[in-house]
């Protein structure tokens, strides 16, 4: 049973003026690579059939039934969250819903055809789907990105709605069959690169915005880089659908899609459970702005070379519990706070005033970030840091002995 009749009319309108304008286009096919973990890689054609509308928009949008289909549009709100989605990329509101739903509706239904020859049922599958998504009781938001330089033994839950997860074979290519020069080079292939993120979220019927999923997952490849140490990195896109249906495909941030120099790292279950803490805490930057100038420090200190890396590594360390003592105070309280025997402090100390710092050193920006992240209060923990050095109290415990 239809819900909007009148848009279902002017929807079948403009996909069948469409057909009409195109009828005998030769569409583009992909030939399309599945690796296996076993055995040959298998191989398919894809029409891409959705390059090949977007080529022919500017015609399609002139159409008359376009502006009819996108009059009615404007009156279902339900539709606003495809347009806001695709506001970046339009002149308009009106540009926006003939990019977001009549271009995708005009695609679904030549991908059911396999072309440009109308077909009455493949036409009424595509508005049925549409019909769901736009006035079904709740909806499906999933935004992927494929991560590199990490693997993992199961999936991971990473709090907010996030979860670390193998890729699905063909899962991204079936709805982006373009994704095949947007994913990361050998995706699919080498152990460390066979996972994604996905941020699952259900949205009421009334949410307009769609979550701001390229923030989100950002977040989650920082708090997996501190947990494991490894050279992590996400995207460079991320793939956002709604019910099954693509909504946009946005770019990631770039310190989050960029691969760090180092080794990959494999994420067992408790470095598992340290990231999804870690990426709630990290919104403790926002309030504290030495806080958020270290975690900056050191993650752009992950793309540096020498001598510009140890740079920015001291002035993390400076900015985490440097406070009015500078580089020096903040090894001192560092060492105290990671390091167990005196030997191993004094090296610490030595380590970080280095012009250049080793290995140790450089791992102990990371810890200390960590401990702090999981403490919770930064300008606490330096205090009781200082005390110990007095000999006042024991120092504090940490909070982790594995990252």
């Amino acid at each position: 049973m239809l819900r909007a009749p009148h848009l279902y009319e002017s929807l079948r309108a403009f996909c069948l003026a469409a057909f009409a304008a195109e009828r005998g286009a030769q569409v583009p096919f992909a030939f399309e690579e599945h690796a296996t973990t076993q055995g040959p890689s298998l191989y398919e054609y894809r029409p891409l059939v959705r390059g090949f509308v977007e080529e022919q928009a500017p015609t399609l949008r002139r159409l008359p039934d376009a502006r009819n289909a996108i009059e009615d549009l404007r009156r279902e709100p339900a539709a606003a969250i495809f347009a806001r989605a695709h506001s970046g990329l339009a002149e308009t509101n009106d540009d926006a819903l003939f990019r977001s739903i009549l271009l995708p509706m005009l695609t679904w239904t030549a991908e059911r055809c396999g072309g440009f020859d109308w077909r009455d049922d493949a036409f009424d599958s595509a508005y049925a789907d549409l019909e769901h998504t736009l006035f079904g009781s709740a909806r499906t938001y999933v935004a992927l990105a494929p991560v590199v330089g990490l693997s993992a033994g199961s999936d991971a839950e990473l709090g907010g709605d996030i979860r670390l997860r193998p890729a699905e074979s063909g899962e991204i290519s079936q709805l982006w069959p373009e994704a095949l020069g947007l994913m990361p080079p050998e995706f699919g292939r080498d152990v460390d690169r066979l996972l994604v993120l996905e941020l699952r979220r259900e949205l009421a019927p009334d949410e307009s915005d769609p979550p701001d999923a390229a923030a989100e997952l950002a977040d989650a490849v920082t708090a997996l880089r501190l947990a494991t140490s490894g050279a992590i990195a996400a995207g460079p896109v991320v793939f956002e659908r709604l019910d099954f249906r693509p909504l946009r495909v946005a770019p990631l941030l770039p310190i989050a899609a960029t691969e760090p120099r180092g080794e990959p790292a494999r994420l067992d279950k408790v470095r598992a459970k340290l990231a999804a803490d870690l990426r709630e805490r990290l919104t403790l930057a926002d309030g504290d702005r030495e806080l958020a100038e270290a975690l900056d420090r050191w993650e752009l200190s992950l793309f540096s070379d020498e001598p510009f890396r140890s740079g920015q590594l001291r002035e993390a360390i400076a900015c985490l519990f440097g406070a009015d003592g500078g580089l020096w105070a903040a090894a001192m309280r560092t060492a105290v706070l990671l390091a167990d025997k005196t030997n191993e402090r004094s090296d610490l100390v030595a380590g970080l005033n280095a012009e250049r710092l080793d290995r140790i050193a450089n791992d102990a920006v990371r810890r200390a970030l960590v401990e702090v992240l999981m403490h919770g209060a930064r300008a606490e923990l330096v205090e009781a840091l200082d005390e110990t050095l007095l000999g006042l109290r024991p120092r504090p415990q940490s909070v982790l002995r594995v990252a």
